[in-house]
């Protein structure tokens, strides 16, 4: 009777357990490392399914055990254990539970290690052909991708081609901000005056999410992005196409990007009839946008409030 009471109340908590995985499972689709898009992702959940498994050596005894010596040496009449009342050392289960711990933390530690240096962000060790250059800016609430190769800039889409090495040059133009694009990559923070790198690459063509994941005010909901791998041609195709829909990246324009306004908002002051409605395109001007955004917080000096996305100098939100 006590073992049926006991299975009948770990019923809630298994079936707890069952719908969380399953949520899990639908809510990720191909926006999570579980179901990966490129080869760096895959390894980060080889790395975690791995991680699990060697913490469960030591998990599930503990999870078996306990209930079964709870049941076995409970308080009550006619009972068959053992009573050992000076008891208190055992030279094999104390080896048992202290090696298989310190066993498992050193098959760990060195898969971290390895991993670790195998998904350095500044590496590129995924790909053969010559990285696609990113630089990508962070702002209120939305990021910024500019291809100093191609002429061209986008908001809310991100385009690259499956089976190239996408090198990221990372930095923000407001807060720091964490970047990332789970199918494909880890996280990795930007910040002003700063830059960091990321590279990352695509097995298959598919449609991803990336986001900020740094809470960073009322749009931060919002400032997420659509990662279109696609193929070579299909990817060229997507640059002209942003070339020939794209709007001049100048300094005004770019003053109204770089307001504190949500997607929804930029893409009603900036949007065409040519662009999609989740995306905006640019052309890049003769300058150097990317650099000229960085240089601006080296002066050695306190940044001007109208110099200073944000800001109310700078230009007003849209909404509060």
């Amino acid at each position: 009777m006590s073992i049926f009471r006991l299975s009948l109340a770990s019923v809630p908590i298994l079936a707890a357990i069952a719908v969380l995985f399953a949520s899990a499972q639908v809510a990720g689709a191909s926006d999570s490392f579980m179901d990966p898009q490129g080869p760096i992702a895959a390894v980060q959940k080889t790395h975690l399914l791995r991680a699990t498994g060697l913490i469960l050596i030591a998990v599930i005894p503990v999870l078996l055990l306990v209930p079964l010596i709870a049941l076995r040496y409970r308080r009550r009449k006619g009972g068959t254990a053992a009573y050992r009342p000076d008891w208190d050392f055992s030279a094999k289960l104390e080896f048992l539970m202290w090696g298989v711990p310190v066993v498992i933390v050193a098959i760990l530690s060195f898969y971290l290690w390895k991993a670790t240096h195998r998904l350095d962000p500044y590496a590129a060790p995924f790909g053969d052909e010559p990285a696609l250059r990113v630089q990508v800016v962070g702002l209120d609430w939305k990021w910024l991708f500019i291809y100093p190769d191609l002429g061209i800039a986008s908001v809310g889409e991100l385009g690259i081609p499956v089976k190239q090495q996408v090198a990221m040059t990372l930095t923000t133009d407001t807060v720091m901000q964490s970047f990332m694009i789970p199918a494909l990559a880890g996280q990795i923070y930007a910040m002003p005056g700063m830059t960091t790198q990321l590279h990352v690459v695509a097995d298959q063509p598919e449609t991803m999410q990336g986001e900020n994941t740094q809470y960073n005010g009322r749009g931060f909901t919002k400032q997420k992005f659509q990662t279109v791998a696609m193929q070579p041609d299909e990817f060229d195709a997507w640059v002209e196409k942003v070339r020939g829909n794209g709007i001049l990246l100048d300094p005004t324009t770019y003053q109204t990007l770089a307001m504190r306004t949500d997607r929804d908002e930029v893409q009603a002051a900036l949007g065409t009839t040519q662009m999609p409605e989740n995306a905006l395109y640019f052309k890049l001007d003769d300058g150097d946008l990317f650099h000229t955004i960085l240089h601006r917080y080296h002066s050695g000096k306190a940044l001007p409030l109208d110099q200073q996305p944000g800001t109310t100098e700078f230009g007003q939100e849209a909404s509060q």
